[in-house]
């Protein structure tokens, strides 16, 4: 069975795949579903999945942060209105009426980012007790120990 890709985005890499992602997808609901902010709603929970999953852990605390920006820039061309005007009312309306799903994919992001983080921390605090349990004389706290070649420190003034 083949594996799933699993490609690695920094922070900025993830924003843009999301704002990109969400801005084509509003066009083809444009398209397709004569602008159903509903579809686009349903849209918008996988695209947040997969930014939370492909953003490096590095960078874990841009997923929840470049969803809700990529939902508002993908709802432009959603949004009714004929000047630049009409068009901000439209688009604030629409994020006012659909905020449920604005919220639940932020939500799903922020829960996938902490879940990975508590992962990652818990792997670095097992390596770190596997590494003083391999090396006693590394502890924190404790001096290293002088070598018996090592030449004596001078002091001089």
């Amino acid at each position: 069975m083949r594996r799933l890709p699993n490609p690695r985005l920094t922070g900025l890499g993830s924003g843009l795949f999301c704002v990109a992602s969400m801005f084509a997808l509003a066009y083809l609901d444009l398209l397709l579903f004569d602008a159903s902010l509903t579809v686009y709603g349903v849209l918008f929970l996988p695209v947040c999945v997969l930014t939370a999953v492909w953003v490096r852990r590095a960078d874990l605390v841009t997923a929840p942060v470049a969803v809700p920006i990529a939902f508002a820039f993908g709802a432009l061309p959603l949004a009714e209105g004929d000047g630049f005007g009409d068009r901000l009312m439209g688009l604030v309306t629409a994020l006012a009426m659909h905020a449920g799903w604005l919220y639940g994919g932020t939500l799903v992001a922020g829960v996938i980012a902490t879940v990975r983080k508590i992962r990652l921390m818990g792997r670095k605090s097992a390596a770190r007790r596997t590494q003083a349990a391999a090396h006693p004389a590394t502890r924190p706290g404790t001096a290293p120990a002088r070598s018996a070649t090592a030449p004596a420190r001078r002091r001089t003034a």
